[in-house]
């Protein structure tokens, strides 16, 4: 799929999550990442498939990709993907 998203929404997207949800993307990555032994997170891009991060794993920064459920074409799509993919994986970790 082609970026439907532009660099500036990626950054505030990004930076928000990096700044006010460190805890809820370590989660994430934890859960549906596939990396439950990760010890930080961090959100370092998205596009129209799925979110990317980086993971804090055994003292090296591990990629993650964790896949939208379906395609994403705006903006206003990505939160409500994000709170489900959170709550999936809270539910996953138990």
């Amino acid at each position: 799929m082609a970026q439907p998203f532009t660099d500036d929404v990626i950054a505030a997207v990004c930076r928000h999550m990096n700044a006010d949800h460190p805890e809820d993307t370590l989660v994430m990555v934890r859960g549906l990442g596939g990396r439950p032994e990760a010890t930080a997170a961090r959100m370092t891009g998205f596009d129209g498939d799925g979110g990317d991060y980086l993971a804090e794993v055994g003292g090296s920064e591990v990629p993650v990709r964790i896949p939208w459920e379906r395609p994403l074409t705006e903006r206003a799509e990505v939160r409500p993907e994000v709170v489900r993919i959170y709550r999936e994986s809270l539910a996953k970790l138990g």
